[in-house]
């Protein structure tokens, strides 16, 4: 059995335990990558292992404050990557929703928080179960494509809306996009990623791999399709959410 089929089964089997989390109907909180990390994982990814540990305890201890303030109406996932927050789900008002937001940015180490919540209804078994089909293939896709890093990304779904976490360069960025934009179901992509350039890959792979992340400020969520800033234009740093179709 080859490598990248192993990786193929490890990630079928994580998108199933994902499912089954996720479709449970007494969870009003989810928890977006709060498990342990292997080593393998860590040495794969271009985010510090301080980076990691701090995203793992940012989930946790966000769970913990969102479930002091939850009701019946909440729904909320929490996904951190590289210390910078994407909240989505559902809750009942706006003012649930900016509470959501101000409990989470209190939480230690958080640099910025992406506030994807909708006020209506939480999404439906159906929903959740596509959501949680989509995340599966694109992952395989991205593992499956020989000119993008996989493990450059986080992915999030939730009602056919794609988002794209991580650390990558433009290019990365943009072919992972293409990727999942071409996976049925996807209904929008939103990237929420810390564009990196290829000097600095390069820099970190000397250093032995995971080295500190490039520093960086909080995102500013851009116009829905909106494109990534042209190349070598000034940036204020931070990961970037650009909704494209």
């Amino acid at each position: 059995m080859t490598k990248t089929s192993i990786r193929r089964i490890a990630l079928t089997l994580t998108a199933g335990a994902a499912l089954v989390a996720g479709l449970s109907a007494c969870v009003p909180l989810v928890v977006g990558g709060a498990a342990v990390v292997g080593a393998g994982m860590v040495a794969t990814d271009r985010r510090s292992s301080g980076a990691q540990i701090d995203d793992q305890g940012i989930e946790l201890r966000g769970g913990a404050r969102v479930r002091e303030i939850a009701n019946d109406q909440m729904y909320v996932s929490i996904t951190s990557f590289n210390r910078q927050v994407l909240l989505t789900g559902a809750v009942g008002s706006e003012a649930d929703r900016r509470r959501v937001e101000e409990v989470v940015r209190r939480v230690d180490n958080v640099r910025s928080v992406v506030n994807e919540l909708t006020v209506g209804p939480p999404s439906t078994f159906q929903q959740r179960s596509n959501d949680a089909f989509i995340v599966g293939k694109i992952k395989a896709s991205l593992l499956d494509a020989k000119d993008v890093f996989a493990n450059s990304f986080k992915i999030v779904a939730d009602r056919g809306t794609v988002y794209l976490m991580g650390l990558a360069t433009r290019r990365e960025t943009d072919r992972a996009t293409d990727i999942a934009r071409g996976v049925s179901g996807v209904e929008k992509v939103v990237r929420v990623v810390e564009i990196v350039s290829e000097a600095e890959l390069a820099n970190q792979a000397q250093q032995g791999g995971t080295g500190p992340a490039p520093a960086s400020r909080s995102n500013v969520p851009l116009p829905p399709m909106e494109p990534l800033p042209p190349a070598g234009s000034p940036s204020g740093g931070g990961a970037t959410a650009t909704p494209v179709r």
